[in-house]
């Protein structure tokens, strides 16, 4: 009972404090997830262009990216957006001040560039396995490429990339930990200030492991009941 003390609300406990960070983690995972299906499915049209060009800057995109670590090109984002702002600063005021990037841009911004590069090998997939007569029937009814995209080819596209998506999202989740080595106070860093203040590593990590894994569980379900939502009209009702 003494060690669960640590873990009650107020100032005497660290249960709000992983609260705040849970809140922090979930924020950033929701606001990363948008900004990286919207970059993934651009790079993923421009893989399966017409153009070469648009082919190959999209490979080279994803490749890159897909073989850095996450936790390198967050530092280079962290660091080299920083470093790029102030001297966009000083090039148009040579008075002006020191520019700090925020933790929690740079952590969307690093974490959105890493789950686009996977995002849109899993959508160019999806894209590959559509019946190509779908794109046809749109053409013919006269919709114009774009329309017909995202009211024809969309949906069927979304249904085929979602449990790849879906292990992505999961992905980004526990990515977001991340975070914590440039001093923004999510979930596991909030863990470790607890950990160096109350000596009770054991304890706190494994409250965190706890709280990574329900929303583990918690987005699984989601997933599926999209997907059963996505496929209703593939089920043949039973005789």
């Amino acid at each position: 009972m003494e060690l669960l003390s640590y873990l009650s609300w107020g100032p005497h406990g660290w249960g709000d404090e992983l609260v705040r960070g849970l809140g922090v983690t979930l924020s950033l995972a929701l606001t990363t997830l948008p900004l990286g299906l919207l970059l993934g499915l651009l790079i993923a049209l421009a893989s399966v262009s017409d153009r070469p060009v648009l082919q190959r800057l999209a490979q080279l995109y994803t490749a890159t990216l897909r073989g850095i670590p996450e936790l390198l090109t967050l530092f280079v984002v962290y660091n080299g957006a920083a470093m790029l702002l102030n001297q966009l600063a000083r090039h148009v005021n040579p008075d002006a001040g020191f520019v700090e990037l925020s933790p929690f841009v740079a952590g969307v911004v690093a974490l959105g560039l890493v789950f686009s590069a996977f995002a849109a090998e899993v959508l160019r997939g999806a894209w590959l396995a559509l019946d190509k007569g779908q794109r046809e029937a749109a053409r013919a009814l006269g919709f114009t490429p774009w329309l017909g995209f995202w009211l024809v080819e969309f949906p069927p596209l979304l249904r085929l990339a979602l449990p790849g998506l879906g292990n992505l999202w999961l992905n980004l989740l526990k990515d977001t930990a991340l975070v914590s080595v440039i001093a923004l106070n999510d979930l596991m860093r909030m863990a470790s200030v607890a950990v160096g203040v109350t000596k009770q590593p054991f304890l706190f990590y494994l409250a965190v492991s706890l709280l990574y894994w329900l929303l583990c569980v918690l987005s699984e379900a989601a997933i599926g009941r999209l997907e059963h939502h996505l496929s209703r009209g593939l089920r043949h009702p039973a005789l």
